[in-house]
């Protein structure tokens, strides 16, 4: 990147840079609103028709930076996510990507640098600019390769837009990962396999394949709950997701994360500071952090988020720190999402806490379920325990919530 869009920053000083990996972030996350369209499943904190607050939105993007930060921090994964980033006018995606190369410092040979995009917003310029900046990894809001399943999740692009995008990437970046939905109304195993083996065949180097959840109040959960569409029953939800397992990793690929599959060597570091319990700023509107042991999240108001930030008041809409034992039972949580589970050791180094002292009686209830695996040293879901993984790690926050909520109360 140019040399001359580091810059120092005057602002107020975060008390820390230094810590643990709980603690201290390595890794950011930086939400850009702007879309083409509000898909009718999507509830993230995006924005539609707005393309004359892009210049606003960097301001206030920026600030929030400024108040966070006293002079620029060194990490390791960067993540640019929406919304759709890609959406973005070339100067305006320029000016974004200034913005991080004056606030963030980092090793172009060792980092991993994300940007989200939709395969109908690539192009050469877009792509060269994204690489002048250093960004070394696409993520492409694929979603399907079907016309069919396309047009229900409200996605404007077709194969031949997939294809194109796909191909410039390759030739831009050493990681090209694509998002998949399964589980939509009407989706059959054939369509959901033919959708797998074109985005194998397209040589992309990672899938996050996720199954359609119906989100409240959305406009397909609003469709959902007049009648006009029946979801996808929890048998057929299940076979889809086996068959994407048993698939991929008959191809070689690794399964590292429930929703998450690579070829060897690609799995998303940036993920897995995510999944590890490890710490990570956030910026931008709903932007959700975890810092020196306190979990934040910004409004997801546009109005208050400029307006805030006029003033020189950070967004936040909500904000909690962690006991030492929630903490602990949260990690635990995350770090079940991983196909490698929870090293013991590791564990207690990271946390403080024994695992079987901190989660025996989950432990215990869930391997008799046979849902968990534990090899000693390790300690993990067990092919079945997959499908139930929202159960066990809840359980496992619970343990923990108890004794936050009394400390709370007290």
């Amino acid at each position: 990147m140019p040399e001359a869009d580091r810059v120092a920053i005057a602002a107020p000083p975060f008390p820390s840079q230094t810590g643990p990996r709980w603690y201290w972030p390595r890794s950011v996350y930086i939400h850009i609103p702007f879309c083409a369209h509000h898909c009718c499943y999507c509830d993230f904190a995006v924005l539609t028709g707005a393309g004359r607050l892009v210049e606003d939105y960097l301001d206030a993007l920026e600030g929030e930076m400024a108040l966070w930060l006293a002079e620029p921090v060194s990490v390791e994964t960067l993540y640019i996510g929406g919304g759709t980033p890609s959406w973005l006018p070339l100067p305006s995606l320029r000016r974004l990507l200034q913005m991080v190369a004056r606030f963030f410092l980092f090793d172009q040979a060792k980092v991993e640098y994300t940007v989200e995009a939709n395969p109908t917003d690539v192009t050469e310029d877009k792509l060269s600019l994204l690489r002048e900046y250093g960004v070394n990894r696409l993520s492409l809001g694929v979603q399907s390769f079907r016309p069919e399943t396309l047009r229900f999740l409200e996605r404007h692009h077709n194969f031949s837009d997939i294809q194109r995008a796909v191909t410039s990437a390759l030739q831009h970046f050493s990681d090209v990962s694509l998002d998949l939905i399964f589980a939509v109304p009407g989706q059959t195993l054939a369509d959901w396999h033919a959708d797998l083996r074109c985005a194998l065949g397209l040589g992309v180097h990672h899938l996050s394949t996720y199954n359609l959840t119906i989100e409240p109040k959305t406009a397909l959960w609003a469709r959902v709950r007049r009648g006009q569409v029946q979801p996808c029953d929890e048998e057929t939800e299940r076979l889809l997701y086996a068959h994407t397992i048993a698939y991929l990793e008959a191809q070689g690929w690794e399964h590292y994360e429930i929703s998450n599959f690579a070829r060897p060597g690609h799995a998303s570091r940036h993920n897995q500071v995510y999944w590890a319990g490890e710490a990570y700023f956030a910026f931008g509107l709903g932007a959700s952090r975890y810092v020196a042991g306190t979990r934040s999240s910004n409004t997801r108001s546009l109005r208050l988020y400029l307006s805030q930030l006029r003033k020189g008041q950070l967004p936040i809409a909500e904000s909690e720190t962690l006991t030492p034992r929630l903490r602990a039972a949260e990690t635990a949580a995350l770090q079940l999402r991983r196909r490698r589970g929870i090293h013991r050791d590791a564990f207690r180094e990271q946390t403080g806490f024994d695992l079987d002292e901190l989660l025996g009686s989950v432990l215990r209830k869930h391997r008799g379920r046979g849902w968990l695996e534990d090899a000693g040293p390790i300690v993990r879901l067990s092919r079945e325990g997959i499908f139930y993984a929202d159960v066990v790690c809840a359980d496992c926050v619970a343990c923990g919530a108890d004794e936050h909520q009394n400390g709370a109360t007290n």
